[in-house]
């Protein structure tokens, strides 16, 4: 079984959706990055009711009914959002687990990785391949208050081809078999299977589509990292996903198939490994967004890894970087999102130093694709990725300017998320 170690502490136990939302909430700051990429404020005042921003006043205003934390001489920012983590699983989590782990234990060590991910300034996520049981639970937990976490936004099991990245390998077949079904899996074949598959996830709550358009660095198949999903199994997803209000996010990494996925029409590339300048130019024009992932080889050093899956990652560390620098040089759209689940959970923030050196980009650039970008990407932007009246509550506070040191995130002091302080080091603390 899994090993879990949970902590609830006071700001993590089971609340009314909204957080503080029966009373009035002060947050004190001298130094507020209300929209990432603009000027900051100067001294300012918060009010929070109901989970949401209610007032922006400038200077310090005290009102006698309402409780206040004071922020002093730290940074105060919109919550951070990484458009790519997998809740269900760590870099610790071994190919046999579904052998011995029920969907309860599942679902609570996915809530022990929120529970890091929100402590570290992550107050919104998108759950890109999860336990589809497990990570549905999750999520309409946080939403109806039950547990405190990040808000999260899921897609649930990703589709993919038989046997592809994402359909389970690398045991006997009789395991495989029972562990991990055709139809458990989302692996699909064909136009029709394919739309069945989103139309299934549709039914089950997903609020986007994944799909692994291409093979994959930790997949145990040594197939190459080249294009999986046919051409005209790419556009059957797309078009079903589209006619549902659904966006599609496609792991890709070889060329191939990430041309073929924007050609297809889907609305994220994620990873992009070996895109190349012509697919940038292509994806700029199109308005499709990459997700980076730079800190997708972390988590698992090469020792540890099958023959195959070395071979991998020795390729794509020799072209590490590439992605983002084209997406820079060509303008594509681009959010921050880490591959948590594959890299440690609770170091997201570690990527906002690679964006930068990568890049490289200004770490107000790096900023925003954490915030107003990522928030874009989501169909969130009336709630989220910036603090402006009517949008959540969700904010946090470093030591310092970010803007001149991005690493800063890396150390958050404050976390609020629906107005409900998460973590505070200074007067107020919970």
């Amino acid at each position: 079984m899994l090993a879990i170690g949970i902590s609830l502490s006071n700001a993590a136990v089971a609340a009314p959706a909204g957080g503080d939302a029966a009373g009035t909430l002060l947050i004190h700051a001298v130094n507020v990055i209300a929209i990432p990429g603009e000027k900051p404020l100067g001294p300012t005042t918060l009010v929070v009711r109901g989970g949401r921003i209610a007032e922006i006043l400038p200077g310090h205003v005290e009102r006698a009914d309402a409780r206040s934390i004071d922020l002093k001489d730290r940074t105060l920012m919109p919550g951070l959002i990484d458009t790519h983590v997998h809740f269900s699983f760590s870099p610790e989590t071994k190919l046999w687990s579904a052998a011995i782990d029920t969907a309860e234990d599942v679902a609570l060590f996915a809530f022990s990785n929120a529970k890091k991910t929100l402590e570290a300034g992550f107050t919104t996520v998108r759950d890109v391949g999860s336990d589809g049981y497990s990570i549905h639970a999750l999520r309409d937990a946080v939403n109806d208050g039950t547990v405190v976490g990040p808000r999260i936004f899921l897609s649930g099991t990703s589709l993919s081809i038989v046997g592809g990245h994402g359909d389970m390998s690398g045991l006997n077949r009789k395991a495989t078999e029972a562990l991990y079904p055709y139809d458990y899996t989302g692996a699909c074949t064909g136009a029709v299977e394919c739309a069945l598959r989103v139309r299934e996830a549709a039914k089950y709550g997903a609020d986007l589509i994944k799909i692994t358009s291409t093979g994959g660095i930790n997949s145990q198949q040594a197939r190459g990292l080249g294009q999986h999903l046919s051409d005209e199994e790419l556009t059957s997803i797309v078009t079903t996903a589209h006619g549902l209000g659904l966006k599609v996010a496609a792991h890709a990494h070889g060329g191939e198939g990430v041309a073929a996925s924007v050609r297809a029409g889907v609305d994220s590339i994620e990873h992009g490994t070996w895109l190349d300048e012509e697919t940038a130019k292509l994806m700029a024009a199109r308005g499709t967004w990459l997700v980076p992932t730079l800190g997708l080889l972390d988590g698992r050093k090469e020792a540890d890894a099958s023959p195959a899956v070395q071979a991998k990652m020795a390729e794509a560390r020799r072209v590490a970087g590439r992605n983002i620098r084209l997406a820079v040089q060509h303008k594509v759209k681009f959010a921050f999102g880490t591959d948590a689940g594959v890299s440690p959970h609770g170091q997201n923030a570690r990527q906002f130093r690679l964006m930068v050196e990568q890049g490289p980009m200004t770490p107000m650039a790096a900023l925003r694709s954490a915030t107003v970008d990522a928030a874009a990407l989501l169909g969130q932007s009336d709630n989220l990725g910036t603090i402006e009246v009517g949008k959540y509550a969700d904010m946090i506070a470093v030591a310092g300017d970010p803007y001149r040191d991005i690493t800063l995130l890396e150390h958050v002091s404050t976390v609020i998320k629906d107005g409900r302080i998460i973590l505070h080091d200074g007067p107020g603390a919970p």
